[in-house]
């Protein structure tokens, strides 16, 4: 089954640079897990969600806000796609992802196919 799983990091934490990622072994036990096993289908890491701008459309007109869609104490910071064989191997690989183990979460969203 494909699953997406969506990287929430918590606002107040460090932001990491993907050289600072790599450096981490946190993440590079991580990476070199899911690249061993193929899990990953593709994904993308973003940037911080005050880089973003939020677009809503309010009869004709489109309002646009600078940073995240909603105020909340994590942000999404990327996004994997992975085909695994259920629900609890997805389950068990987002328990695993660090910036779940360092206070964000994965939430883990089955993909229509």
């Amino acid at each position: 089954m494909k699953y997406a799983l969506l990287i929430c990091a918590p606002v107040d934490g460090a932001e990491l640079s993907p050289s600072e990622t790599a450096d981490d072994p946190r993440f590079g036990s991580y990476i070199e897990e899911v690249r061993r096993r193929d899990l990953v289908r593709g994904g993308a890491r973003l940037r911080p969600a005050s880089d973003a701008t939020t677009v809503r459309v309010r009869g004709d007109e489109v309002l646009l806000t600078d940073g995240p869609f909603a105020e909340s104490k994590e942000y999404l910071a990327g996004v994997d796609f992975i085909e695994v064989a259920d629900l609890d191997e997805a389950i068990s690989l987002a328990s695993r992802h660090p910036v779940a183990v360092g206070g964000g979460s994965v939430e883990v969203r089955p993909v229509w196919e």
